[in-house]
This record gives C-alpha cells, structure tokens and sequence, in this order.
C-alpha cells in the first residue's frame, strides 16, 4: 500500500478488553479504536460498564483478558501516575478536585509535568476564558464550589497538562441545563482544536451531536457502532437513550 492510501492508526485500541470484579464480567471483551482528532462517545444505561472501561484504559483497574495500546504501545505493566506524562488524561466521574486548595493552585497542579511557564500562564488564561466562573472565584478553595463549579474546574485542571487526548467521564451529571450547554461548549472548542477526547456519557443526544464517531455499550459489550449523525438517527437508539 503506498503512503498516500496508508490508513491512519489508532492513537488509542481497546482490544478484546475484558474487566470482573469478583466472579461479575463487567466488560466482555469490547474493541474500540480513537483516531488522531476525532471525539468519539461511548454511551449506554447505567451499569453497562462504561466508566469501568475508562478506569481499565487508565489502569485504575485490571484488565482479565485483552489490551489497551496508546500510540501503538500496550499500556500493560505501564502505571496510572506515568499516563498524564505519555499524553493520556481523565477526568473522573465525581471531579477529585483537591478541596483544599484554591481553584488557581489546582489549575496549577493540573500543569505539572510541564516545563512551560509561559505556555502555563497562557493556559491559565484560557481556562478563566473558558471558564469566566473559575475566573471569578481564582482564589476561593475547590472544596466549597458547586457541583458545576467543581466540573468546570476538573476539565479545566486537566486541559492544563495539555494532553493529546483527553477522557471524560460524565462531565454533565447533575448539571443544570447551563452549565450543560458551558461543558459541552468547552467540549466543542476542544475538538475544534485538535484535541481527540474520548467522552462516556449519559446524555446521549448532547454526546452524538458533537461526536465523530460513538460506541453504545450494553450490558459490558459494544452493540453499535456508527458516526454520531448515525446513531442519533437510528431506531434503536432513538427508542433506549433519546425517547423517541
């Protein structure tokens, strides 16, 4: 195959991924694939085994069978402390933002790795542009923000590391429908620029309308697969996640 037709490679493929808690198979052997620059989506009910397949990516649980492989390279063996480094950065479900410290040092911590200061302080910027909220409150500690808040200040924090890909793990649950439309704003910009982002989320008509790509997820195993103008048209879906 000549370079011009070469198909492009997966900056990140879950192969044959399986993950049991006990003797409960909670992903059955999936595959997925992201591409350099697209948002990809995974949705499904609660229960179907999402987050843990993010938290198997990250390697915050064991694989029981299969692999995961960042830029070609299978994550086996690799610590979860070592993939901020490698480019790879989640934000959790529940935001894990360091409650005692203002939402300038958690911003700041969110940069680590770096060795930028003025590429930092740019960053910073951009995230009280994003985010005019944080901006308002740079000083105030993170444990007493709002819930919203306290998202806006987890995708904020890890953007920080400039990561090459970004995963998100419910980032609109139990918003109001404001701060909704703000996250899922900032996701759009995200992707505009280039970023690839891997989102799981629950709110299937806001996730496929900005997705390239989605998976949906069904009792630990992929069901469907198609762009996300495919799957906010498809009957199935239509009639379990979007209530039509």
């Amino acid at each position: 195959m000549s370079e011009a037709l070469a198909l492009p490679t997966a900056l990140l493929s879950v192969e044959e991924l399986s993950v049991s808690y006990g003797g409960i198979q909670a992903v059955k052997g999936i595959d997925l694939a992201v591409f350099p620059g697209e948002l990809v989506c995974l949705i499904g009910a609660n229960g179907a085994g999402k987050t843990t397949t993010l938290n198997a990516i990250t390697r915050g649980v064991p694989w029981a069978a299969g692999d995961v492989r960042w830029r070609g390279a299978s994550l086996a063996g690799v610590g979860a402390w070592d993939l901020v480094r490698q480019g790879l950065v989640m934000v959790p479900e529940g935001r894990g933002v360091l409650a005692r410290m203002s939402i300038a040092e958690n911003l700041q911590m969110g940069a680590y790795v770096r060795q930028d200061p003025a590429g930092i302080a740019a960053d910073l910027e951009r995230m009280f542009d994003w985010f005019p909220r944080l901006k308002e409150r740079r000083s105030q500690l993170a444990g007493t923000l709002s819930g919203g808040e306290q998202q806006m200040l987890a995708m904020a924090r890890a953007l920080m590391a400039r990561p090459q890909m970004l995963l998100l793990d419910e980032p609109s649950m139990g918003l109001s429908p404001i701060l909704v439309d703000t996250i899922f704003e900032v996701i759009r910009q995200v992707a505009e620029q280039g970023m690839t982002v891997l989102l799981v989320e629950q709110n299937a008509s806001r996730a496929l309308a900005v997705a390239d790509r989605a998976y949906v997820m069904e009792s630990g195993e992929i069901t469907l697969t198609g762009t996300g103008v495919e799957l906010l048209d498809n009957p199935k879906v239509k009639a379990a996640y979007l209530g039509e």
